[in-house]
């Protein structure tokens, strides 16, 4: 049985998903979590609002850096 990918899931499965497997610890999951909730609510915001939502998780992205490197095996393994 193929397991859904978290772009497919709904932010209430995959927030499940992320506590299920520990996912707090993840990063890269949150930022995702962050993504599903604000494309759930697109038609909600102004064209600006979601463009500065999209540029705050973007800035957060980038501000996670390298965080794995030396943690490649427990991070990625």
């Amino acid at each position: 049985m193929n397991r859904p990918s978290p772009q497919d899931m709904s932010s209430d499965s995959l927030a499940r998903y992320i506590e299920a497997t520990d996912g707090i610890t993840k990063p890269w999951l949150l930022v995702q979590l962050r993504l599903k909730k604000l494309q759930e609510r697109r038609d909600s915001l102004s064209e600006t609002e979601y463009i500065q939502a999209v540029e705050d998780i973007h800035q957060d992205l980038m501000n996670l850096g390298d965080w794995w490197t030396g943690r490649e095996d427990e991070v990625f393994g």
